[in-house]
């Protein structure tokens, strides 16, 4: 048993696949500071300055009027965050964008690796027999 699992751990989408969640993780702390530190500005700036991630509606419990959404959630009120969820769509519609953009581009990269062989030649081989043995019945019927 411990073989086999030695062989399926080392089959190529074992590996691919880990190295993907790799990078996954990877990529998703940079397209959340992306979202973060560049997005949410823009979207502010058009809102009128107000930070989204900060928009919420308290449900029960007393909190301060103007506190954050942190200190609101520590005060232990029930608060209803509309501004972090739609954040979170935002985040995630900017992720599945950049993939479906780096998918569509090793597609395009592969498309044409697989043109570029079709269209190269193969060597002449010459002629072939058949051509050969009619060159060689014309040449008789002289």
């Amino acid at each position: 048993m411990l073989n086999e699992f030695k062989d399926f751990i080392a089959k190529g989408n074992v590996m691919d696949m880990a190295v993907g969640i790799i990078i996954g993780a990877a990529f998703t702390a940079i397209v959340t500071s992306l979202v973060g530190d560049l997005i949410n500005p823009i979207i502010g700036l058009f809102m009128g300055g107000i930070d989204f991630t900060n928009n919420y509606a308290v449900l029960s419990g007393e909190v301060a009027e103007g506190a954050s959404l942190e200190a609101a959630r520590e005060a232990g009120a029930a608060v209803f965050a509309y501004g972090a969820f739609i954040m979170a769509i935002i985040n995630f519609l900017i992720i599945a964008f950049v993939v479906f953009m780096l998918v569509r581009y090793v597609n395009r990269v592969k498309d044409a690796a697989e043109t570029k062989e079709e269209e190269t030649p193969a060597e002449d081989p010459g002629p072939s027999e058949l051509d050969i043995l009619m060159e060689i019945r014309d040449a008789l019927k002289k």
